[in-house]
């Protein structure tokens, strides 16, 4: 009589318990690396609205006021001739601008980026009052700059 030989493959249920394992593996790593591309994009935003403070400063030292892009609420485009060229825009849509508010024309001015994953230091440019730094509460989403002079 012959002999039988063992067979040489999986069975269904070793598959199905690799396939289910390679699953999990797969949704943890894409959830980590979902959150990670998140804090590098809020951490470019608050890099760019730094460079952004220090451009205005930058401005003031050279003009005794700051640059306005057209007073009041108003988005931040254009270029601080000579200081910083272009204005940032946001990581996540080249065409977001961050949001930029001035008082008095050229005496202050706010500019905000909402963050995604993040806690924020402000509630954006409309908790600001005149001249003054942004009050940071629970909760908030925004990241703020404001005039230093």
């Amino acid at each position: 009589m012959p002999k039988l030989r063992a067979s040489a493959g999986f069975s269904l249920l070793e598959l199905l318990v690799v396939i289910f394992i390679i699953g999990i593996l797969v949704t943890l790593g894409s959830a980590a690396y979902i959150t990670a591309q998140k804090k590098a994009r809020d951490a470019t935003r608050q890099s760019d609205l730094k460079a952004l403070q220090d451009a205005q400063e930058q401005y003031y030292a050279a003009n005794g006021e700051y640059f306005d892009h057209g007073g009041g609420d108003s988005e931040c485009s254009g270029d601080i001739t000579g200081i910083l060229e272009p204005i940032p825009q946001d990581p996540k849509s080249p065409n977001s601008i961050y949001e930029c508010r001035y008082w008095n024309t050229g005496e202050s001015y706010c500019v905000a980026a909402e963050l995604e994953a993040s806690t924020g230091n402000c509630g954006g440019c409309s908790s600001c009052a005149n001249k003054d730094p942004c009050l940071p509460d629970a909760g908030d989403t925004h990241f703020c700059v404001h005039n230093l002079q």
